[in-house]
C-alpha cells in the first residue's frame, strides 16, 4: 500500500505511514479472506476481475449477477456467499450498535465556516451528495476545493485520504488546485498526486469506471470520489420519451454503484447535476427549475444541496433535501483559494 500524506501542525503535507493507515481505516474485509474458508483461489480471481475485491462489496451483488461472471455456477456462488456471511455481520442491529458505527463517519470541510455549519460539519461519509444548480453556481468550485481540504488530516477537519474525480464535462483543472493547495499550506504537487483523475466520455464508460476504482480503493486510502457532472452523459446517450425507461434505469444502477462504493469503503461521494426548465413551477417563481434526474436521482443522494448565484462572486448554498439536516441557507464566496466564507 502506498503511503498517504497529511499535513503536519504547520500545515506542510508529510507522508503518514503505512501501519497507522491500516490501523485507522481498514473497515473492510478483503476477498482474498475467503480462501481461509475454503473458497478455490481461482475463484476469488474471477470475483476480482468482475470488479469485486471486499466481501462488503460481494454482499452487495445479487447472486444473478454473480452467476453472470464467466466460470461461477450456482453452487459456487452459494458457497462464496455463505463464506462471506460467515465473515461478516449482515444481519438486524441495535440502534446503539448503529450510533456506534456511524462514529466512523468523517466530514469533510467545504473550506467555509458557515457553509460547514449548514451541513452539520461538511461533506460526510457512507453517503452521496448532490449539488445542483445553473452553470457558474459554484458546483464544480466546490468540487476542486474538496479534492485539496479531503487530504487535510481528520484534526484539520479533512478526510485524510486521497481523491478519485471522474469528469464529463471536461471542466476539471489541474492548475486551480495550485492555488487552493497554497491557501491550505499544502505542497501542490503532493496533493496533485493525491488525485486520480478520468475523462468519461459515454454513460457505459463512466460506469465502467466506478467498476475498476473498487480495486485501487481496496489497496489506498481514498475518503472522497467525485463525479461532475452524473447527468450529462445520459442526457446526451438516451433521447426522446421513447428511451427515458431505460435511461432512468441505468442511471438507477450507476447510482446504485456509487451508494454501494460509499459504504463499502467509507468514503464519501459528492456529485454535481444539471437543472432542467420545470414548466409546472408556477407563475409566482420567475424563472422556474428542478434537478435533472428525476425521482430516481432524488431518491439516490442522501444529501441535496441547491446552489444559486448571488452578488458577484457570492454564491447561495441551500439544503434541498437532507434525513437529519434542518432546512436553511448560507452564503459563501468563490475566490482564488476556493470556497471561503462570504466578504461583507
Amino acid at each position: 500500500m502506498a503511503p498517504s500524506r497529511h499535513a503536519d501542525e504547520g500545515g506542510q503535507l508529510q507522508l503518514m505511514e503505512p501501519d497507522r493507515v491500516d490501523e485507522e481505516e481498514e473497515c473492510f474485509e478483503s476477498i482474498d479472506k475467503l480462501i481461509s474458508q475454503g473458497i478455490n483461489a481461482g475463484d476469488v480471481k474471477k470475483l476480482q476481475d468482475a470488479g469485486i475485491y471486499t466481501c462488503n462489496g460481494l454482499m452487495m451483488h445479487t447472486k444473478k449477477s454473480l452467476t453472470g461472471i464467466k466460470g461461477l455456477s450456482e453452487a459456487k456462488v452459494d458457497k462464496i456467499c455463505e463464506a462471506a456471511e460467515k465473515l461478516l455481520s449482515q444481519g438486524f442491529m441495535t440502534g446503539s450498535d448503529l450510533l456506534l458505527k456511524r462514529k466512523s463517519v468523517v466530514r469533510i470541510t467545504t473550506g467555509s465556516q458557515a457553509l460547514d455549519e449548514l451541513l452539520g460539519g461538511g461533506i460526510e461519509t457512507l453517503c452521496i451528495t448532490e449539488a445542483f444548480g445553473e452553470f457558474r453556481s459554484g458546483k464544480t468550485q466546490l468540487a476542486h476545493t474538496l479534492c485539496v481540504s479531503t487530504q487535510l488530516p481528520i484534526h484539520m477537519h479533512g478526510g485524510n485520504g486521497k481523491v478519485a474525480y471522474i469528469d464529463t464535462e471536461g471542466t476539471f483543472r489541474p492548475e486551480r488546485i495550485v492555488p487552493i493547495a497554497e491557501r491550505f499550506g499544502m505542497d501542490a504537487n503532493a496533493v496533485l498526486d493525491n488525485i486520480i483523475y478520468a475523462r468519461a466520455y459515454t454513460y457505459e464508460h463512466q460506469y465502467n469506471l466506478l467498476l475498476g476504482l473498487a480495486a485501487k480503493m481496496a489497496e489506498e486510502p481514498f475518503r472522497l470520489l467525485i463525479v461532475d457532472s452524473v447527468i450529462a452523459l445520459f442526457r446526451v446517450d438516451f433521447s426522446g420519451r421513447g428511451e427515458l425507461a431505460e435511461r432512468q434505469q441505468k442511471l438507477a444502477q450507476m447510482l446504485s454503484r456509487l451508494t454501494k462504493i460509499a459504504e463499502e469503503f467509507n468514503v464519501a461521494v459528492y456529485i454535481t447535476n444539471q437543472v432542467i426548465a420545470d414548466p409546472g413551477g408556477g407563475m409566482f417563481i420567475s424563472d422556474p427549475k428542478k434537478p435533472a434526474g428525476g425521482h430516481v436521482l432524488a431518491h439516490a443522494a442522501t444529501i441535496r444541496l441547491m446552489l444559486r448565484k448571488g452578488k458577484g462572486e457570492q454564491r447561495v448554498c441551500k439544503i434541498f433535501d437532507a434525513p437529519n439536516l434542518p432546512e436553511g441557507e448560507h452564503v459563501f464566496q468563490v475566490t482564488s483559494g476556493g470556497i471561503m466564507d462570504a466578504k461583507d
